[in-house]
């Protein structure tokens, strides 16, 4: 059997499909809104890359931290022979993972980009030649099916990706995820917690402008896709942090009155100025918030990590 397998469970054209309706969906309602996975281009995965980087943006570094001091104690606690990553891209931070997992044999990534998927199976498999490597492209958030690997499995998802979920999104997805598991296998999850809003701001506002680019990007992508006409210099990137939903919110403010023309959608979209398009939400998390969002999915959180500043959160959780 060959080392690398790729498996494709989205339908060809479901990723353009996915952005025509939502663009028509989300820039047809009031508060007009643009869901975040539109970024992720070639050159917003670039623009992201960048951001992780940035002096300002602790996540990345706070969940290597964790990765690099308790991976041998996330490898006794699940014994896990197979490790199966959501929203896998590069495979960077995994290799942490994978290196601590004595008894491993079966490495599954699932990515919608599937040439994020080969790019990182090839470096993956040149460094673990021994290493069974069983790729989907898939989008995790609408179902998923894994295919046969040995138990226990361990479930990874990392990066505090999870906070871009809305509450009840959030539900359905960890849900999906416990149905996903096995007695015996185990769920990894990254989670960014809350903490002084100015460190939370100077994270998705840094003083480089890196962050505004990789927001603004999202309108690049509508232009080369839809035929739309978004001049980027038209809006400013904002913010902001939403105490009463304790989640930083990312938008792109109309800088004037303008009329956006998106010509496969035969859309005409119009903006006051001032107007605000909500492109992210990322969500901060309290221990007893992520015990109590597991256990309503039908999971037990049995493992709680921090990095040393108690910025970021990996959790172990079990089905019961």
């Amino acid at each position: 059997m060959s080392p690398f397998q790729l498996t494709r469970t989205l339908p060809e054209h479901a990723t353009d499909a996915a952005l025509r309706a939502d663009v028509l969906q989300g820039l047809g309602r009031t508060p007009k809104m643009l869901p975040p996975k539109w970024f992720y281009d070639a050159r917003g995965s670039d623009l992201f890359e960048e951001i992780t980087r940035l002096p300002e943006y602790y996540p990345t570094r706070a969940e290597r931290e964790i990765l690099l001091a308790r991976a041998p104690e996330i490898a006794a606690a699940t014994g896990a022979r197979t490790l199966i990553e959501l929203g896998s891209g590069s495979s960077e931070k995994t290799r942490h993972l994978l290196d601590a997992l004595p008894e491993l044999e079966s490495y599954v990534p699932v990515d919608v980009s599937e040439s994020a998927l080969t790019g990182a199976a090839e470096g993956l498999l040149a460094e673990r030649p021994g290493l069974r490597i069983h790729a989907l492209i898939a989008d995790f958030t609408t179902g998923l099916t894994l295919p046969e690997s040995p138990g226990p499995r361990l479930v990874a998802f990392l990066g505090g990706t999870v906070g871009n979920l809305l509450p009840a999104e959030r539900a359905v997805f960890l849900s999906s995820v416990r149905a996903l598991l096995a007695p015996g296998d185990a769920l990894l999850l990254g989670t960014d917690l809350v903490k002084d809003e100015s460190v939370l701001v100077r994270a998705y506002d840094d003083a480089a402008g890196v962050t505004a680019a990789f927001n603004k990007n999202v309108l690049s992508v509508v232009n080369r896709e839809l035929g739309g006409d978004f001049d980027p210099a038209d809006f400013d990137h904002v913010a902001l942090w939403n105490r009463e939903c304790e989640r930083i919110e990312m938008r792109l403010r109309a800088r004037r009155a303008l009329n956006v023309k998106i010509t496969d959608l035969d859309l005409l979209v119009r903006f006051e100025a001032g107007e605000e398009v909500r492109t992210e939400v990322s969500a901060k998390f309290r221990q007893d918030g992520v015990r109590a969002e597991l256990a309503d999915a039908g999971m037990a959180l049995t493992h709680w990590w921090t990095d040393e500043a108690g910025r970021f959160a990996l959790s172990l959780a079990t089905a019961v």
